[in-house]
């Protein structure tokens, strides 16, 4: 197994910051070992640059089919872009529009809410009206930051509606893998760390069974104490390995390891590919629903050589635009993204090697975790 010292590594950056060969080598380092693991339905994303906003993937993640949503969500996420591209005022004011049309048009989006929602649905719909209608006001008065504050309690309401709006689990789960935890819809889970808090949000119906396991041993308390093993600035930040020898979850009603699959949702897909890395199966140029593209990627470590064997072990991916380009790169497709950071940017970017868990609680979603099924 390919070993790389920092100092090599460091070395490496150095040489191959703008190469397309540093991608490369990230992958083969982020291999792991048994001694210290380290990583390599249509999600509907609008065309254009890779989306870098974890909650904005999550958000296109979900399983529904409402085009006046998405694109009340596009337009809304679009004012961040414009005020970084120098404050484009007049974008801006057309985002908003944009949004205000949609609105007034609400039949649209309740079309596709469940009746018992659609009061609910209503009420954030009138809030949605009163805030983009505040929003303009701070766009005429272009004050920035809080044009960013308004914009990110209207995506909040939005992610709201767009939730409401899923049904059911949009897939059956392979039943091979019915002898595993599987999270059927998203649960949200607080770390408390030695340097602050973080929230994440996992997507069992991008990735059931990776991000059912995940829950499950939080809700064990299995990773409550743990310290942070691997780090590499800009790369990533890894724990989830047990103390003694083990390298993963020993299921304690069975006395084996629990052995997870690669498992990727491609966009455009229904169901996720088990078992195989998109490179493997030929899909070179196809994008994951779930990508690494976002600050803060959840991701399922695993052996290099052993796409079928994550267990508990899984990493922060730090995204680093130059090393590691949003919207191609070869991570995509060769490990599982299962969610994203939400909450604690500048809590994970203090965290390194040594540092500890305090303790994980899953706050939202618990009723989502489906127990295996006996054999």
């Amino acid at each position: 197994m390919l070993h790389l010292s920092y100092p090599m590594l460091n070395l490496l950056k150095s040489w191959l910051k703008n190469s397309l060969m540093a991608i490369l080598l990230v992958t083969i380092f982020l291999g792991i070992t048994t001694a210290g693991w380290t990583p390599s339905s249509s999600a509907a994303l609008p065309a254009g640059n890779a989306i870098t906003d974890g909650k904005a993937l999550l958000r296109y993640a979900l399983p529904i089919d409402n085009k006046p949503v998405r694109q009340l969500q596009a337009s809304l996420e679009d004012i961040s872009a414009q005020l970084r591209a120098n404050r484009r005022w007049g974008a801006i004011s057309k985002d908003i529009s944009k949004a205000s049309r949609i609105l007034d048009k609400p039949s649209q989006i309740l079309t596709s809410v469940p009746t018992e929602r659609q009061p609910q649905v209503e009420a954030w719909i009138t809030e949605l009206k009163s805030g983009v209608g505040k929003l303009e006001e701070l766009a005429n008065n272009k004050d920035k930051e809080q044009i960013l504050q308004e914009r990110g309690k209207l995506l909040n309401l939005v992610t709201q509606i767009e939730e409401s709006m899923v049904k059911e689990f949009p897939f059956e789960v392979p039943a091979q893998y019915s002898n595993l935890p599987q999270l059927k819809g998203r649960a949200t889970v607080e770390f408390k760390t030695n340097k602050g808090d973080l929230t994440v949000v996992v997507d069992g119906y991008s990735a059931p069974v990776t991000a059912g396991n995940f829950v499950d041993l939080v809700q064990r308390g299995f990773y409550n104490g743990l310290e942070f093993t691997r780090s590499e600035e800009s790369y990533f930040l890894q724990t989830g390995d047990p103390a003694g020898k083990d390298v993963g979850f020993i299921d304690p009603k069975t006395g084996e390891y629990r052995a997870i699959p690669l498992e990727v949702l491609v966009q455009g897909d229904k169901t996720p590919t088990y078992g195989i890395t998109l490179e493997e199966a030929g899909r070179y140029v196809d994008m994951p629903v779930l990508p690494f593209s976002a600050f803060g990627a959840v991701v399922m470590a695993r052996p290099e050589s052993e796409v079928n064997g994550g267990s508990s072990q899984f990493f922060f991916f730090l995204f680093e635009p130059e090393l590691t380009p949003a919207g191609r790169n070869l991570l995509d497709g060769r490990y599982a993204v299962f969610g994203y950071l939400t909450e604690g940017k500048e809590v994970l970017d203090k965290l390194k090697a040594g540092d500890k868990i305090e303790s994980a609680k899953v706050v939202q979603g618990i009723e989502n975790l489906v127990e295996p099924q006996a054999a």
